[in-house]
């Protein structure tokens, strides 16, 4: 696999979208976390559960993004290695419009087919 089938201009425009969401994400959190941090921890019971759940909705959303994180740091190692654009599925070229909408992405259209389609196989037991 070489990074030949990828355009040099759309990797990098790829490598920008993800930059971008990659400091967006790491802004949320911050944001997130400080606006909990500065919650009153006071008050009554009704206060109190509701500080429980907003702690728990930063938790959950804490959670999803740092797996976003994840995919998009993925990408950018891919991006340095060559092997970025390249479905891991069937180790073809992921369509160019799929990878400037998803940057992120591990699979080509068809290989996200097989993968579902192999999932529901599994998950029926």
């Amino acid at each position: 696999m070489t990074s030949a089938a990828v355009p040099t201009k759309l990797v990098n425009e790829c490598k920008a979208k993800l930059l971008e969401a990659k400091g967006e994400i790491l802004n949320r959190v911050k944001e997130a976390r400080t606006h909990l941090d500065n919650e009153d921890r006071g008050g009554d019971e009704a206060d109190q559960t509701v500080r429980v759940l907003a702690e728990q909705e930063f938790l959950s959303m804490h959670d999803r993004l740092r797996s976003q994180l994840f995919e998009i740091e993925s990408a950018l190692g891919r991006i340095e290695n060559g092997s970025f654009g390249f479905c891991e599925e069937t180790e073809e070229p992921i369509e160019h419009d799929r990878l400037r909408a998803i940057p992120w992405t591990r699979l080509s259209i068809e290989g996200a087919e097989i993968r579902e389609s192999v999932n529901k196989r599994y998950a029926r037991g």
